[in-house]
């Protein structure tokens, strides 16, 4: 109890510190290991009140990229050369009396976790140093924590699946197929802010951007009745989403067979797909590239055609249509029962959500068919349009799910330059594939086909955090913000075996070296159940992987004496996994410091459940009036 007291005092110590610096106008400035009182400062000017004016923003810029800047060699650093760059002996040598070996549980709980002081039992009295670094990378960091959007159960799943873990109770079964989970409780939460917006903002159109295999098109277009374009550059997943389209409009026949009713019929649509490329640096009148050439495009259910420049367009696919009885809802055709109140019965719950709003399923007017007919595959010459170009008709919004790297950021232009789009959400992801001015080509990077205009990065984006010293971030920085850090904290919690992974590659990559030094950072493929291995075991096929004898003998001493430091290994990877947010905190401010610098509102929502969709920040902008709009898109359930 005395050793809870003094570490509460020390850490109340720390603001009280800050707030007397604060307050006399003085920035303390040291080098690594930082002061306390400096990180303190940082600290007490980060997310004090929301939601954060532009100069509030501006200045938690100001502030992160200084921090990361000061700890480069922890964000900067590869897990795997935790040995052959000796990265624990770069930390403080007061922050390694503390936490070395300490049991992952205890790590969770003192390093990772935001809990209030009196709620933390320190073993030992850790130095204002470190405890000033932990509360200034929780507190900068953009609150991950969803408002109004129901609960977690205790493995982290959303409550949506408290009684089937595979099986969202909030999404019709049609919906579902094909679904992992993940994606389901995304399309899910994400369908209703697109609806919402596209309501508020007066949109005719969404463009769904990199829409992969169509789930989150399909559940716009068939469950909530907009029209929807999707844009996806790799053609088989074109394909995929095409096939699951008909396989929707097939379940949705074969349920009008079963009731044997002709009553008088209305028109449903499904998405048009696109196969192109999104090109983040071109004009709006020029926004789409083709495929790259030498695709086969004679099997594709989709097929492109060749267009002319100042169309600069794909084929556009009008999407499965199909006519159902007026009145009849999605839900319907799912299984027996399961249109209960409270789930998505498709039709019956958009009604109810979204009060005024016309019913999903009636003839919306735009391409749609009132005869009856049902198209499954698109006419043998379909008409090229670019949803965002001059030939563009009506209002869009452009909607992005986990659009990669320059995705997203090709996205945001648009959204900025074409007078057509009035709206915006984008969920970003893959952060280490952001092009920036120190690697234009980042590894892993797709190729896309060669743009004709100006070269332009994916970071920074604004011209604020552009002139900010030392706001450039690595790949690995990039990289280590994609990681998941609640969950990560379950696996500390239970002390995972699979913690042990960690040490093995590090291992691996000292003996890699030790036989070649010029092999570094080697992509190895992945050993199945490695923790479950013994590192000899380990060792052996790692070795074989990347072209090394794998009888390689092995000097035991060493391998003992690296074993013994594995629980040090997780806790330098769970330092750096705590300036994670930071990283993205800092690319997400830039995206909006940017669509404010081009005279457009925005607001970041946490929408998602963390534990269960990593990346769960969402973009949304408008162009006009919208302020309160905004503000009900944040909060409301």
């Amino acid at each position: 109890m005395a050793l809870r007291h003094r570490q509460t005092c020390i850490t109340d110590n720390v603001a009280a510190t800050c707030r007397a610096v604060t307050s006399q106008g003085r920035f303390l400035h040291a080098p690594f290991p930082i002061s306390q009182v400096h990180l303190a400062v940082i600290a007490m000017t980060g997310l004090s009140s929301q939601p954060l004016s532009l100069e509030k923003q501006k200045q938690l810029a100001v502030n992160i990229t200084h921090v990361l800047s000061l700890y480069g060699s922890i964000v900067d650093s590869y897990i795997i050369e935790f040995f052959t760059d000796n990265l624990w002996g770069k930390l403080p040598c007061s922050w390694q009396a503390v936490l070395t070996d300490l049991p992952s549980p205890q790590l969770a709980a003192l390093l990772l976790e935001k809990g209030k002081p009196e709620e933390v039992c320190y073993s030992m009295v850790w130095p204002l140093s470190l405890l000033a670094f932990k509360a200034t990378a929780h507190t900068l960091a953009f609150s991950r924590t969803p408002c109004g959007r129901g609960g977690t159960s205790v493995d982290g799943r959303p409550e949506e699946f408290k009684e089937n873990r595979c099986q969202s109770s909030k999404l019709n079964p049609l919906f579902r197929k094909h679904v992992k989970p993940k994606k389901q409780h995304e399309i899910w939460q994400l369908g209703k802010v697109v609806k919402e917006l596209s309501e508020v903002s007066r949109c005719d159109h969404v463009v769904d951007i990199g829409s992969g295999q169509g789930h989150l098109s399909r559940f716009l277009a068939f469950g909530l009745g907009l029209s929807v374009t999707a844009i996806e550059g790799d053609r088989r997943l074109v394909d995929m989403a095409t096939k699951f389209d008909q396989e929707l409009v097939w379940a949705l026949e074969k349920e009008q067979a079963r009731r044997a009713e002709d009553p008088q019929e209305s028109s449903l649509q499904g998405p048009s797909h696109v196969v192109g490329w999104l090109d983040p640096q071109a004009p709006w009148r020029e926004c789409l590239l083709p495929t790259p050439r030498g695709t086969d495009t004679a099997h594709s259910s989709v097929a492109e055609r060749s267009l002319p420049l100042e169309a600069k367009a794909t084929s556009d696919s009008p999407g499965p249509r199909k006519s159902i009885p007026s009145g009849t809802d999605v839900a319907q055709a799912g299984k027996a029962g399961e249109n209960r109140i409270g789930g998505w019965g498709c039709g019956a719950a958009a009604r109810q959500g979204y009060e005024g709003s016309p019913q999903p399923f009636r003839s919306r007017g735009h391409g749609c068919m009132a005869n009856g007919h049902h198209l499954l595959h698109p006419p043998s010459r379909p008409t090229a349009v670019n949803p965002l170009g001059p030939l563009a008709e009506g209002r869009v919004l452009l909607t992005g799910l986990h659009a990669c790297g320059d995705l997203s950021v090709a996205l945001l232009r648009h959204f900025t330059r074409s007078p057509h789009v009035v709206a915006m959400t984008s969920v970003a992801c893959c952060y280490m594939k952001l092009t920036t001015r120190e690697e234009p080509t980042p590894p892993g990077l797709a190729t896309p086909p060669p743009s004709t205009t100006g070269c332009e990065y994916g970071y920074p984006l604004s011209t604020w955090v552009a002139g900010l010293p030392g706001h450039a971030l690595s790949y690995k920085a990039r990289e280590v913000a994609c990681h998941a850090m609640e969950d990560y904290v379950l696996r500390l919690r239970s002390n995972s075996p699979i913690l042990r992974t960690h040490c093995y590659r590090a291992m691996l990559e000292a003996l890699i070296r030790a036989a070649d030094p010029a092999k570094r950072r080697l992509g190895v493929q992945t050993i199945n159940k490695a923790h479950q291995l013994p590192f000899e075991e380990y060792a052996r096929l790692g070795l074989q992987r990347v072209g090394l004898d794998p009888l390689t003998p092995l000097d035991q001493a060493r391998v003992e004496a690296m074993l013994a430091q594995q629980q040090n290994v997780v806790v330098f990877f769970s330092l750096a996994l705590l300036l994670a947010p930071l990283v993205e905190t800092l690319i997400l401010l830039d995206r909006m410091i940017y669509l404010q610098e081009q005279g457009f509102q925005c607001k970041l929502i946490p929408l998602f459940s963390p534990k269960f969709s990593p990346r769960n920040l969402v973009l949304v902008a408008a162009k006009a009036g919208l302020d309160s709009a905004l503000a009900r898109l944040a909060g409301e359930d």
